[in-house]
Formats: C-alpha cells, sequence, structure tokens
C-alpha cells in the first residue's frame, strides 16, 4: 500500500457478513439467502445481518421464510442438491436442534451416500453467544455437537477481517458449513477486508507468537485470550495464540507446530467445558507430543449448566479471561 493510499477503515462484524453475503451473490447467480424476516421488507434479518441484500438482488434470491427451521434446511438441501448455493439463516443456534434431522442426516450425508456423485453446497448461519441475558435458550454454543458429525465443516470467525473471508468460502465451498457467529460480537469493529479478501477453511492463524505456552481458541474466546496474554506479559509469560477459525476440521498441523515450540498449551472456549471440542483438541496433542509438554494440556471453558438468565450468574458461569491466566499460571507453576 502506498503512503498516500487510504488505509483501510474500520467496519463492524455484522457490516463484514454483509459484505461477504454481497460479494458472493454479486460473483454467483446461484448463491441464494433464506430465512426468517431476512429481506428488507420485514426488516433485513433481526440482527439486520441481510439488510439491504433483498433491495439489491430481489426476494427471488433473499427468500424470508415461516417460522419453521426444519423447513429452511430442508428447502437449501434441496436447492443445494440441484446446483444451488443456499444460505440459510437459523436465527438462533438453539434453533438449530429443530433442523438436526435435515442437517445430520440429509446434509452432512449425501455426499457420503451417493458415492461422491452429489454435492451439498450449503451454508447455514447461524449466531448464539452468553452475555447479554437472552437465557438457555438463545445463548448455546454448541460447536462440539456438529464438529462430531462426519460431512459437516464447523466456522467460528474472531475478527470482521476473517468473519468476511471465512464466509465467502463456506458459501463456495462444495461441503456443507455451519457458520457461527457471536451475537454480542456482532457490533465489534476490526479493519475492512479488501474485496477480494479470502480465508481457506481448515487453515488456523497464528495473530500473537509467543515461547511460553500456547492458547487455542476460536470466535469470541480470541479476544480474551488477547487480553489474558496482555496481563500474562506483565508477569514475565509470553503467550502463543492460535485462532482455529475453522473448528472442524480443525489445523492440526498449525496447532502442534505451536505446541512443540512452547511446550505447553490451554484450549479456549465458550462453550461448557464438559465434552467440549477443547477435550479432543486436547487429546490430540496428547498423543502426538505427550513426551515434550511440560505439563497436562489445560482447559477452559463455561459451567456445566445451562447459560443462566440472571446476569450476575451468568457472569458467574462464563468463561472469563482470569479462568485462563489462572489456568496458565497453574500449568508454568
Amino acid at each position: 500500500m502506498s503512503d498516500t493510499a487510504e488505509k483501510p477503515k474500520d467496519i463492524m462484524f455484522a457490516q463484514a457478513l454483509n459484505m461477504a453475503m454481497n460479494k458472493a451473490m454479486a460473483d454467483d447467480p446461484k448463491v441464494i439467502l433464506l430465512g426468517e424476516d431476512i429481506a428488507d421488507k420485514e426488516g433485513g434479518g433481526v440482527f439486520k445481518v441481510t439488510a439491504g441484500l433483498s433491495g439489491t438482488y430481489g426476494t427471488d434470491r433473499v427468500r424470508s421464510t415461516p417460522i419453521s427451521e426444519q423447513a429452511i434446511v430442508g428447502a437449501a438441501v434441496g436447492a443445494a442438491l440441484v446446483g444451488y448455493k443456499p444460505v440459510a439463516e437459523i436465527m438462533l443456534m438453539n434453533f438449530i436442534t429443530v433442523a438436526m434431522d435435515q442437517i445430520v442426516n440429509h446434509a452432512a450425508k449425501l455426499r457420503f451416500m451417493s458415492g461422491g456423485q452429489t454435492s451439498v453446497p450449503l451454508t447455514i448461519r447461524t449466531t448464539t453467544g452468553a452475555g447479554t441475558g437472552l437465557g438457555g435458550q438463545h445463548s448455546d454454543m454448541l460447536e462440539a455437537w456438529l464438529a462430531h458429525v462426519p460431512g459437516l465443516k464447523v466456522v467460528a470467525a474472531s475478527n470482521p477481517q476473517d468473519a468476511y473471508g471465512l464466509l465467502y468460502s463456506s458459501i463456495m465451498d462444495d461441503n456443507p458449513v455451519i457458520f457461527i457467529e457471536n451475537t454480542p460480537g456482532y457490533f465489534v469493529k476490526g479493519p475492512a477486508p479488501e474485496a477480494d479478501h479470502t480465508v481457506p477453511l481448515g487453515k488456523a492463524s497464528i495473530p500473537r507468537e509467543g515461547t511460553d505456552i500456547t492458547l487455542i481458541g476460536y470466535g469470541s474466546a480470541i479476544s480474551r485470550c488477547h487480553a489474558a496474554a496482555d496481563k500474562l506479559a506483565e508477569d514475565g509469560i509470553s503467550c502463543e495464540i492460535v485462532d482455529l477459525r475453522t473448528i472442524a476440521p480443525f489445523d492440526e498441523e498449525t496447532v502442534l507446530k505451536s505446541v512443540a515450540k512452547t511446550k505447553a498449551a490451554v484450549v479456549v472456549h465458550e462453550a461448557v467445558r464438559s465434552f467440549g471440542t477443547g477435550a479432543e483438541i486436547s487429546s490430540r496433542i496428547h498423543e502426538e507430543l505427550f513426551s515434550e509438554l511440560r505439563a497436562p494440556v489445560g482447559r477452559v471453558g463455561s459451567g456445566y449448566a445451562p447459560v443462566p438468565f440472571s446476569p450476575a450468574i451468568e457472569k458467574a458461569w462464563m468463561f472469563s479471561q482470569d479462568d485462563i491466566e489462572r489456568e496458565v499460571h497453574k500449568i508454568l507453576g
């Protein structure tokens, strides 16, 4: 970039998603959007992520649907099978449970069951996350359920640039992708991406290099990892951060290379700690690097309970920066 060129302006996470869908629809007339209230007449989505798109591309391509998650995903699977690239919005991640038959038994399996003769280029956008008092039926992180299903890719961005690049790559992928957004994070700002910016699925990034311990996370956990790393640096502890970006398949090569360097690791996620994706990542590290580790891999997650509605109890339930710092100190002694 020249000295006279304007530096990228900051944009919000939700804007980045809107821009990615806009580019995908402009690039490929087979990209269509389906979901509750997503057209402009109904408000452009409950979080305004699809605002303006029906005005540009028409309601044939940006379709507000009835309140039926089974119908939304079922129609999207059918459209994908005949050559479209549907982006289905499931308003909140808890509501994915209503459409698990369509996701698990159809979208994820049809490529296998057809011997590779069919593909299902389907993206399911959904949002979730605690911290705003939305209660237990609107805030669960269910990525571990979905990562456990062969045939699904599961993605969670931590910043607007990655959100743009990952969503565009998800829409253009020939496989079904679950794209997880963070409700409190829609208004997080970051540098705007270039129009041709893409992020390959299955490739992690290292936004912060360090030498003493590796913090591994994705989505909303990354900002807390950065904050914890800043604080730990005051104690002389150098943290490397691995942002997975794609949860399934996760970038095992980058994770193992980082942990082989630092000899210690903590996996961080907002989801309930027990039976979470952190357990799988921890297990893979132990299997490959057991003799090189200073201590067992640490895990930080939220409490084993539904997300509380009370703000005070919700805060106590949720993982925190302090939890990350304590786990690091425990591992490094």
